[in-house]
């Protein structure tokens, strides 16, 4: 049988060593000799002896928080020996490794998968407020190991050495040194009274010592874990987010 499907580009990559890899653009493969954590629903295939067991957003602590902030992570657990292939809609994938003392904040629809020995938290995005269109809270990944995150197209890495500005739906992950903030773009005046709008009426500052990672496309928030509320009702209380599944 003959066909350009099955060139070498197309074939299954070896890694050289266990972990987390880029099998290519789109797809993720984790050569799996333990267990690591992945976005719920990623999978697209695995060979081995592969067991997956659900988190929710990984542990008591994150889960009441997803339900308090609509934000959240929807985790698996994923465990054993063997190659597991992850993606999500046909994002690109991208890895960073984390070095002790490192500490990054991702947006939480933007985590494919991360190795176990991890720590992440939720935290509330400091100075933006109800304003930030990105949630008010991220994910805050520390400590030494890979995380695989996915962006809608080719991103930009911005150096924070001069006062930066991102739009809240085109930001991906930053540095958790860096301060963030709310900045008005658009100026105020008549024909902002008469409903003229630019479509940029504010956006978040980043301003310190770090980087800012923006992809090429301004995603409708649904929350961190890419399945929040619809029609922008994003703040259902405490009670109707503790009771809501």
């Amino acid at each position: 049988m003959r066909s350009d499907l099955f060139g070498s580009d197309k074939l299954e990559r070896e890694s050289l060593q266990p972990g987390l890899a880029l099998q290519n653009s789109k797809m993720l493969k984790v050569e799996l000799e333990g267990e690591c954590l992945a976005r719920t629903g990623s999978m697209v295939a695995y060979q081995g002896d592969v067991r997956f067991q659900a988190l929710g957003s990984g542990g008591v602590g994150r889960w009441i928080k997803q339900k308090m902030t609509g934000e959240g992570v929807p985790l698996m657990r994923i465990s054993g020996r063997g190659d597991v292939f992850l993606a999500d809609r046909a994002a690109d994938v991208h890895l960073i490794d984390l070095d002790p003392g490192d500490s990054l904040t991702i947006n939480g629809r933007n985590v494919l998968a991360f190795d176990a020995a991890l720590d992440y938290d939720v935290r509330m995005v400091q100075g933006v407020g109800m304003m930030s269109a990105s949630g008010l809270f991220n994910c805050v990944f520390s400590g030494q190991g890979r995380i695989a995150i996915t962006t809608r197209g080719t991103p930009v890495v911005l150096q924070v050495d001069q006062p930066t500005y991102a739009d809240p739906q085109a930001a991906i992950c930053w540095s958790a040194s860096l301060r963030t903030g709310y900045h008005r773009a658009e100026q105020l005046g008549l024909g902002t009274l008469l409903g003229r709008r630019t479509g940029e009426a504010f956006t978040m500052s980043f301003a310190g010592q770090g980087f800012v990672v923006v992809q090429p496309s301004e995603e409708v928030h649904h929350g961190l874990g890419g399945e929040g509320q619809q029609g922008g009702s994003g703040n259902q209380g405490l009670l109707g987010g503790l009771l809501g599944g």
